[in-house]
């Protein structure tokens, strides 16, 4: 029986609170196999289309992002959070479920026009990936779309970012918060 993406993600049961299940893809990204399942099956939708940039989300989307990059032989931009980069940024403010958070970017991190796939691990609210396009659209650049491994479609985040005029890409989903 072959394996999916989806097999190769371990759920954590209450992290990194009681009732949440926690979906890591430390696992994915451990194994040889998963892990480059996943990033042949994020490019796939992709193949044949212009990239310039690939940016990605705070954390987990460095390493995707990384990888991604290194396979359309472009560049790697990264969205960090807050005081994390070095030199001059720009900011993005947006909303959790208890306060806000904000998202930077260098500010010259992309050229007007340049084409940017934004990726990350996981799409939940969409709040982070909304700063992210934001921040890449201020700069004057094209968010092509946006990649994940995995959404988690209740949590509403694929529809706000398609409300947005952006198409999203995810290799699994699942149940729950």
């Amino acid at each position: 029986m072959s394996r999916t993406v989806k097999d190769y993600i371990r759920s954590i049961a209450d992290f990194p609170h009681e009732g949440i299940v926690f979906r890591d893809v430390t696992t994915l990204f451990a194994d040889a196999r998963g892990f480059r399942m996943a990033i042949d099956q994020l490019l796939h939708p992709y193949a044949g289309v212009r990239i310039d940039r690939v940016a990605g989300l705070e954390a987990r989307g460095f390493i995707l992002g990384g990888a991604l990059a290194h396979q359309l032989s472009t560049g790697f931009v990264p969205i960090r959070k807050k005081g994390k980069l070095p030199g001059t940024v720009i900011s993005e403010a947006y909303q959790l479920e208890y306060g806000e958070a904000v998202m930077e970017i260098h500010d010259d991190a992309l050229q007007p026009g340049e084409r940017v796939l934004i990726v990350d691990d996981l799409l939940a609210t969409g709040g982070t990936a909304e700063a992210g396009i934001k921040l890449c659209r201020r700069l004057g650049a094209e968010v092509i779309g946006c990649a994940f491994v995995i959404d988690l479609p209740e949590l509403g985040g694929r529809k706000r970012l398609e409300e947005m005029g952006m198409p999203v890409h995810a290799l699994c989903e699942f149940e729950g918060a």
